[in-house]
């Protein structure tokens, strides 16, 4: 794989199942270490150890699985690892500003037009979709320059995956890099600036959404032809 991603955009990797898309985005995560290549940062070659190591240079990540704690609420899985201390005494004592922490939660899924009954529930009692938003709002809260996104309208339904879509918009409005695995072409074609085609673990072709169809893309993915 070599490829680019870059703010303001939002880049698609699209390829069939066992093509190596979410390892790779798993490598660009800190998740895995690559056995080999480089990847660079801002024109300049890092190491990414681990998540953290992903984290410290502003990129994060939403996972297939969401990579939610089921039992917090959903300010704790908004602020988790990052949690506000409370001011005083209380806070050097390990004290948590829930107050604080719920209000922030609130601020970031009202800026994507999320809305839910309870911050202070756990996230296990929440519907597939909010959940779902939860796990892009702790992105966008955090992200500094980049964005990953594995499957993140998976198992949703259409109002759902509208609201994670004006999520992804949002966050190439705000000058994030952008990276999107999905299986939803026809969505892939209206959201992407560009278009990776992975087929057994490289990347096959580069495509521009306007001057390209799902067949075209479907065509690359299967190794038939490039784009007509």
């Amino acid at each position: 794989m070599s490829l680019s991603i870059h703010r303001g955009e939002v880049t698609a990797i699209v390829g069939d199942n066992g093509a190596g898309k979410s390892t790779f985005l798993k490598v660009l995560s800190g998740e895995h270490m690559p056995d080999a290549g480089e990847l660079y940062f801002g024109g300049t070659p890092i190491t990414l150890r681990s998540t953290h190591d992903a984290q410290e240079q502003g990129v994060e990540t939403v996972y297939q699985d969401l990579a939610l704690a089921p039992d917090l609420s959903v300010s704790d899985n908004v602020f988790l690892g990052r949690e506000i201390a409370s001011n005083g005494i209380a806070g050097r004592f390990g004290a948590i500003d829930r107050l604080a922490m719920r209000e922030a939660t609130q601020g970031v899924l009202a800026d994507l037009g999320i809305r839910l009954k309870s911050y202070a529930a756990p996230t296990r009692s929440l519907s597939g979709g909010e959940r779902q938003a939860v796990a892009v709002a702790r992105a966008m809260k955090w992200a500094r320059h980049a964005v990953l996104m594995d499957e993140p309208t998976a198992a949703l339904g259409a109002r759902q995956r509208e609201m994670v879509y004006a999520a992804i918009r949002s966050a190439a409005r705000r000058d994030l890099a952008v990276l999107l695995i999905s299986h939803d072409l026809p969505q892939v074609l209206e959201l992407a600036d560009a278009i990776i085609v992975m087929r057994h673990g490289r990347n096959v072709a580069r495509m521009a959404p306007g001057e390209v169809t799902v067949r075209d893309i479907i065509d690359a993915m299967l190794g038939e032809k490039g784009p007509r």
